[in-house]
């Protein structure tokens, strides 16, 4: 039931500051934020992914935008009650721009702003086809001798790329990329995926085969088409391949497999991207505008180079290159590392009653799905999200809406409410000998992944193994070197093994644009991640939003994108309007285009 009271609240806030910013006036739109504040903008103000903190900021953003944007329509979105919570009155909210359809979230303390989000979600003239609007289909009369569907799509696929060149040409065909492509195709913005694998999919197909899904199926959905209502919360990864194959059919999106971009140059007189392609064994060179590298974390596997890795006698695979389980019954086998996806391949290894251990140099994040989902993305992504009309689209928002200045804290009241509830499972692993920690700040695993430390865990049977003694776990040490048969760690321990995994992560995209490009542009740009936290691998200024991810960066014609299923969904909304606008020629005059901030990791 819609709290009146809170929804006339936030609308009386609205109707102050839409007044004032249509005035012009920013000192007095400046008195309806509190003085602690935060206005985190997606491209509708500010052609860009920012956050401004304090009056200060907000001020100047409106003095140099506010003309240019004109907002206006300021309203609660009644469709998604408005509440009070703790002091805190918070809605969704609409408003408009000239260029722009808006939507938003706010939050009031005592009666003025203290967080307010604002995206833009469709251009004005350029809107999505909808329900509404979608085209006809019909063929008749004298259209009935004309090209059928089949036609126009068969030459399309035959052209694009060859005699008609791409507007958006997207590196990686993940699911980032064909979220991207599904975007762009709705809005009319020619768009081609090269993946160096055959099938979109596959670079979830190809990977070990007890591989899961471990967040609910709420926040996997992709855009336009959702899961079937029988599908289960928690996706083998070949279910889920296989439903990216089928999307990027439906979706009628431009996909070359088995293409792998093997070089890239920006003409700057032409301001045109010269892009070699190696594809099915031909070098193919394509020329568009825009170039989106969406090869998110797993471009380039990492092993250690480890002394002895030449003397070992035994199996050696990344965890990318491991199929499962099958043919090393009866042998001793050591995974390094002790993120996800060492879990998961150890845990299978056990199954199999197979002699494992997980090597565990620094501590881990580990939590039950149960509990993760109840008291991280209930409110978010979750079959009682949904009944009470949060959307996984509305569930973006709501994610957003929080600035990463709060981000910490507002994660760590979840983790400390699972560790009360989870105490004796946290106790008992702790107990075995496994390193735990809660993330950085104890704000668990959202934390962690936001600064680059990705030693996390949600626990689908790894721990309770580990508890029970089925799963060894040498922890608190690193490896030194190999011998023949055996692996060596820095605090002296042997350990013997016929195989060794190493679930040792990958690269960053800046490496990758390193490769692709040139070191020169991959240093210029900096790191591709993190928000200048100071936290594990993410090392400050502070920056308050994803560094070059979703927008503009010191490189003319380049995009980053890619994330978690979630941020891929979300996020590929806003960079797809931006590149849209390009294309179309809308002026798109950035707000506080940061200079590119080198870092020491590549």
């Amino acid at each position: 039931m819609q709290d009146t009271s809170a929804a006339d609240e936030i609308q009386d806030v609205l109707t102050g500051l839409g007044e004032a910013l249509a005035a012009r006036d920013v000192d007095r739109a400046l008195t309806f934020f509190a003085e602690d504040c935060y206005w985190r903008d997606f491209v509708s103000f500010t052609w860009n992914m920012i956050t401004l903190e304090g009056q200060d900021a907000i001020a100047d953003m409106l003095r140099e935008r506010l003309e240019d944007v004109q907002p206006d329509d300021w309203a609660p979105d009644d469709a998604v009650p408005a509440r009070r919570d703790g002091g805190v009155t918070e809605g969704f909210i609409r408003f408009s721009t000239s260029v722009a359809h808006g939507y938003g979230y706010v939050r009031l303390r005592d009666g003025k702003i203290w967080t307010l989000l604002t995206t833009a979600q469709d251009l004005k003239g350029h809107e999505e086809p909808g329900s509404l609007s979608r085209p006809l289909g019909l063929v008749q009369d004298e259209q009935i001798g004309e090209p059928t569907w089949t036609d126009r799509r068969d030459a399309e696929r035959a052209e694009l790329g060859v005699t008609q060149q791409p507007y958006v040409l997207i590196v990686g065909g993940g699911h980032s990329g064909i979220i991207l492509a599904a975007r762009l195709r709705q809005l009319g913005v020619p768009a081609l995926i090269v993946e160096k694998n055959e099938r979109a999919g596959d670079n979830w197909r190809k990977r070990y085969k007890t591989l899961q899904l471990h967040n609910p199926i709420w926040e996997n959905e992709l855009p336009y088409l959702s899961f079937p209502d029988n599908w289960p919360i928690y996706m083998n990864k070949d279910k889920f391949a296989d439903w990216l194959e089928s999307y990027t059919n439906v979706m009628e999106l431009n996909f070359w497999g088995g293409a792998e971009a093997t070089s890239a140059r920006f003409d700057e007189e032409t301001s045109t991207w010269e892009v070699e392609v190696e594809r099915h064994g031909e070098k193919v060179t394509l020329r568009p505008k825009q170039l989106v590298m969406s090869t998110g974390s797993h471009a380039r596997p990492t092993i250690p180079d480890l002394p002895g890795r030449d003397v070992f006698e035994g199996i050696q695979q990344h965890s990318s290159e491991h199929p499962g389980p099958d043919g090393l019954e009866g042998k001793k086998v050591v995974v390094v590392g002790s993120g996800t996806s060492a879990h998961d391949i150890a845990a299978a290894l056990a199954a199999r009653d197979v002699d494992v251990t997980m090597i565990q140099r620094s501590p881990t994040y580990v939590v039950k799905p149960d509990s993760f989902n109840k008291h991280v993305l209930g409110a978010l992504y979750s079959q009682e999200a949904a009944a009470n009309g949060v959307t996984p689209e509305k569930g973006d928002i709501l994610a957003a809406s929080f600035p990463y200045a709060l981000f910490f804290d507002v994660q760590k009241a979840g983790v400390d409410k699972i560790r009360e509830i989870d105490a004796e499972f946290y106790e008992e692993l702790g107990n075995s000998g496994f390193l735990l920690d809660f993330g950085p700040r104890d704000g668990g695993l959202f934390a962690r992944a936001i600064t680059g430390v990705n030693n996390y865990y949600i626990d689908v049977g790894a721990a309770q193994m580990i508890i029970d003694g089925r799963l060894k776990v040498a922890s608190g040490s690193g490896v030194k070197e190999l011998r023949e048969r055996s692996v060596i760690l820095e605090d002296g321990r042997e350990l013997d093994a016929d195989a060794i995994i190493y679930a040792t992560g990958f690269t960053s995209m800046k490496g990758a644009i390193a490769d692709l490009i040139s070191p020169e542009v991959a240093e210029r740009l900096g790191e591709i991640s993190g928000i200048g936290s100071g936290e594990g691998t993410d090392p400050g200024p502070w920056e308050g939003e994803i560094r070059n991810m979703w927008k503009p960066v010191d490189q003319e014609g380049l995009w980053f994108h890619g994330a978690l299923i979630a941020h891929a969904r979300s996020y590929s909304r806003y960079l797809a309007l931006q590149l849209k606008a390009r294309m179309e020629g809308m002026p798109t005059p950035t707000y506080r285009l940061e200079e590119a901030r080198d870092s020491s990791l590549v």
